[in-house]
């Protein structure tokens, strides 16, 4: 009854940080824990009534004491209130910038024409990392800000200043940088910015996650202190480079990985990149496999030892693993529950999985209750818990298979089944062959994992005889990225579903936890597949088949533009090559959009489309149109139309005049000195007009060469002339800061005003108005 007790507990607290989410959320969960008190005092009234009438017919009749395995009434009243007291801890814990926090003091309205060089001194926070754009990156724990008046150095005040700093530095700055060290780096702060389009990545989020508000991107870093303080990022250095020496790039990084976790090495992105779109994001995840490996191997060695001798030795391997692998969420729960493993041997006693991940969960967000948002807990979490009531099920139900193969089998999809919906509701992708990659792949995983292990502590002992260990895996390692790369290349190797809705999520995990308690669904778990299936797709097959949406992305300064004509997609301009992968193909996979039907390229800024290789690198484009100076000589032309040429894609050069048309969108280059592209949409007329100067839009507006739109895109260097000229309904500008007399005096004019620096992507629906997507989701987060 105490163990039944105490999970009710612990779930009514993990539940309440859930209900962070909903409006009243600590109520709702009171309302829970006081509605189940009074069912579960009805139930036991009634068995204890049973109860005397069955001993009043048999009094020599054993009695069946089930009733009091029930929890008690105040039971569940309790757990309703941890629930509201976890939402206000929730709220109490969670980070708000102090009056001397750094984020204060950036400048108001900074932009890249009012920058303002600072210099901010504090103390190195972590190692450095290289970022996707090369530059080193680090965290800072600011002490001091100081404002550059001039070029020569600083003439401001310096001021005592707290807070921790995101900062990137150009690579060959960071070099040489250690935890500890007392820095001051010059450069310029800046405020993140959320989500700006959909399915876009919050830096926001992700700062104040960290406790951070703001970042520096800096210039020039000067070492103020030069001791080398111990730390245990000189044992993880010494690892990394140990089994880096004689393995090399990527094998010798990818195999630290799997040891220590990718968090804590610096691994190269392709490789990242390639995993996580193949389904193997766990291998590069330090967690329980690793873990109950060091368990396995501690114990094995001590077999013969006394208990309080395995338990001390694990013990210490656990605080060394976690200290090395940084003290992730992931590692810190199968530490947890390898603590009470070693408990559990120590007394003899039988340690109940369930009970110790739950435990596990509770302890860890008692000291954060901020990670119950974090994906890799979450992920972690539901992982582990699919192992362990799941895989029983599932190694019985393949009984016919050998006990071995059954469990490779059953392990990856247990995990798949608990993990999958959170996925979906995160990314909206499916790996199509994740599972058979699991299976096929976890021997190598294995081997690499357990030499990596024993190199790592030799390693640590004798380089060189580290190095040596690394080598042998130098073949298993090559064959696993190889494996990898193979079923990332298999035609529909992920499938885009769209991003799932909350309602569908608990949905789907409320008929996971039936199939696992409840006999009935047990017998009829092909029925709850069948339902979870249905769904995710069948509100991807609604909306494929109906809507009608155009979406202009916040891309910077061209105008990229998607229209979702009820299946068929049609994408204007790509921007440059991180615009392609982190604003378009971020957004189709929420979509739900697996190929590209219409492209249309303009080569506004003159890019030569970069970011469409990227594009065809990912998803199928069936019919690309391309203007271009010179096409012939273009280099990116010539890959594009390689690429197209394995989808059996069409490519056409685009000539001025020359009218495409795309579903219900006629699309349409009307000059050759000037980026300007028509798009008849339904009933309206809108207009793309690239950077044209004041003298050449009066003069286009004589000739009668541009038509009057209901809808325009321009940059903002032309947006006062165009709007004036035009007199659009609604205009659509790229920049943020913008001269507020100019503001003011557009606002007097008749037309609606959108700048997509400020309001993030804008979306149009023909039964709807225009809205822009940082509002919706204020909107949606107030009401949340």
């Amino acid at each position: 009854m105490i163990q039944t007790s105490g999970v009710i507990i612990c779930l009514g607290y993990i539940f309440g940080l859930l209900f962070t989410a909903v409006p009243w959320g600590g109520v709702w969960i009171l309302i829970l824990g006081i509605v189940g008190a009074i069912l579960f005092r009805r139930r036991t009234s009634i068995q204890q009534l049973a109860q005397k009438a069955e001993k009043a017919g048999s009094k020599n009749k054993a009695v069946p004491n089930t009733w009091q395995t029930n929890p008690h009434p105040r039971i569940w009243l309790a757990a309703g209130l941890v629930g509201l007291l976890a939402t206000l801890y929730f709220q109490w814990r969670v980070p708000q910038p102090g009056a001397k926090d750094i984020s204060q003091f950036v400048p108001p309205g900074n932009s890249s024409n009012q920058e303002q060089l600072v210099i901010v001194r504090g103390e190195v926070a972590s190692n450095p990392r290289l970022t996707r754009s090369q530059r080193g990156q680090f965290w800072l724990e600011a002490t001091q800000i100081d404002e550059v008046k001039n070029e020569k150095g600083s003439a401001g005040v310096p001021k005592g200043v707290t807070g921790k700093l995101y900062v990137t530095v150009p690579i060959l700055q960071a070099t040489g940088l250690y935890p500890s060290q007392q820095i001051a780096v010059t450069g310029i702060l800046y405020k993140p910015k959320a989500a700006s389009n959909p399915g876009g990545f919050d830096f926001q989020k992700f700062l104040k996650q960290e406790g951070t508000f703001a970042g520096l991107i800096g210039r020039q870093i000067n070492v103020l202190d030069q001791e080398r303080k111990w730390g245990w990022w000189q044992i993880r250095e010494r690892i990394v480079r140990s089994q880096v020496r004689w393995l090399g790039i990527p094998e010798g990084p990818l195999v630290s990985a799997m040891v220590l976790g990718s968090k804590a090495v610096d691994l190269p992105y392709d490789i990242r990149d390639l995993f996580v779109q193949a389904g193997l994001a766990h291998a590069l995840a330090a967690s329980g496999f690793q873990t109950s490996l060091i368990l396995s191997v501690i114990l094995q060695l001590t077999r013969r030892a006394k208990k309080a001798t395995q338990f001390t030795l694990g013990f210490l391997a656990l605080i060394i693993f976690l200290s090395l692998t940084g003290f992730q969420p992931a590692v810190l729960r199968a530490v947890i529950m390898g603590f009470a493993a070693l408990v559990g041997l120590l007394l003899k006693r039988k340690v109940k999985q369930f009970g110790s991940l739950l435990l596990a969960a509770t302890l860890l967000l008692v000291f954060n209750p901020l990670w119950i948002w974090d994906l890799g807990f979450q992920l972690s979490f539901l992982a582990t818990l699919g192992l362990i009531v799941t895989v029983p099920a599932l190694v019985n139900r393949l009984a016919w298979l050998p006990p071995a193969i059954a469990s490779l089998i059953a392990v990856p999809l247990a995990a798949t089944l608990w993990t999958l919906p959170v996925q979906l509701s995160v990314f909206g992708v499916v790996p199509s062959y994740s599972l058979l990659l699991n299976v096929v792949s976890t021997p190598l995983i294995s081997i690499i994992s357990i030499g990596g292990i024993i190199s790592a502590l030799v390693g640590l002992i004798w380089t060189q005889a580290g190095s040596f260990i690394a080598s042998v895996l130098h073949y298993p390692t090559d064959w696993l990225i190889k494996l990898v790369e193979f079923f990332s290349k298999l035609p529909g190797n992920s499938v885009a579903v769209g991003s799932i809705s909350t309602w569908q999520l608990l949905t789907i995990y409320l008929l996971i936890i039936l199939v696992w308690l409840v006999p009935w669904w047990q017998r009829r778990w092909w029925v709850a597949n069948v339902i979870a299936i249905g769904l995710v797709f069948i509100p991807l097959w609604h909306s494929t088949n109906t809507l009608f949406r155009i979406t202009v992305l916040e891309s910077g300064t061209e105008p990229i533009v998607v229209v979702q004509d009820r299946g068929t997609v049609t994408v204007i301009n790509s921007g440059d090559e991180g615009t392609g992968r982190f604003t378009i193909l971020p957004f189709l996979q929420q979509q739900g959009i697996n190929q590209i039907n219409w492209a249309i390229a303009t080569d506004f800024q003159g890019n030569e489309s970069n970011a469409w290789l990227e594009l065809l690198q990912r998803l199928p484009i069936k019919n690309f149109y391309e203007y271009s100076p010179n096409p012939e000589n273009s280099i990116a032309t010539q890959a594009i139309q390689q690429e197209l040429q394995k989808h059996q894609g069409f490519y056409q050069p685009m000539a001025v005049g020359q009218a495409v048309k795309t579903g219900l969108i006629v699309a349409q280059l009307i000059n050759a000195q000037l980026p300007i592209l028509q798009l008849q949409i339904l009933d309206q007329n809108w207009l793309l007009v690239g950077n044209v100067k004041s003298k050449e839009v009066q003069q286009l507006v004589k000739n009668g060469s541009l038509p009057r739109p209901q809808v325009l895109w321009c940059s903002p260097q032309s947006l006062k002339d165009l709007v004036i000229a035009l007199q659009p309904q609604v205009a659509i500008a790229s920049s943020v800061n913008f001269d507020p007399k100019v503001l003011s005096e557009l606002n007097q004019s008749q037309t609606k005003l959108f700048f997509t620096g400020r309001d993030g992507a804008i979306q149009w629906t023909p039964d709807g108005q225009f809205e822009a997507f940082i509002e919706a989701a204020e909107n949606k987060s107030s009401i949340l």
